[in-house]
């Protein structure tokens, strides 16, 4: 008898739905995080690509606990000698909570190829409505 080895061959992957409304917005990414990785699954392979497709919703009303709003910072680099650019948490949340949520949910991703592949099944809305509805997605709590 050999020991079952998951791949991307066979297994089956299905559609979750994330309502991200009232709740911290690292709960939600660390929720996100493990379906993406397959880490939910009783067959998950570390090496392998077994995770699941997650799709986040009201990432406008996903809230930030404590004084992050104004003390986190989400900074980025251009390349050129004062090039460092600083967008305050508060600023993010009110025009793009959609990189707010995805850069909380690529950086509990591994950082490698499994980590990249997995990022792309990663769809995330502002409000409430997605347009994933044909794929019939499970609604986790």
């Amino acid at each position: 008898m050999s020991t079952f080895m998951a791949n991307a061959n066979n297994i089956e992957r299905r559609w979750f739905v994330i309502d991200a409304a009232g709740q911290p917005l690292g709960k939600t990414a660390v929720k996100a995080a493990n379906i993406l990785r397959g880490k939910h699954r009783p067959e998950f392979t570390p090496h392998a690509d077994c995770g699941e497709f997650v799709i986040i919703i009201n990432a406008s009303k996903a809230v930030l606990t404590g004084r992050k709003l104004e003390q986190k910072y989400y900074r980025h680099h251009s390349g050129y000698i004062g090039g460092l650019k600083e967008v305050q948490y508060k600023t993010l949340m009110a025009n793009r909570p959609e990189m707010a949520m995805e850069l909380a949910v690529k950086g509990m991703l591994p950082h490698n190829t499994l980590g990249a592949k997995a990022f792309t099944r990663l769809h995330v809305y502002a409000g409430e409505n997605h347009e994933q509805a044909a794929q019939k997605p499970i609604v986790l709590d």
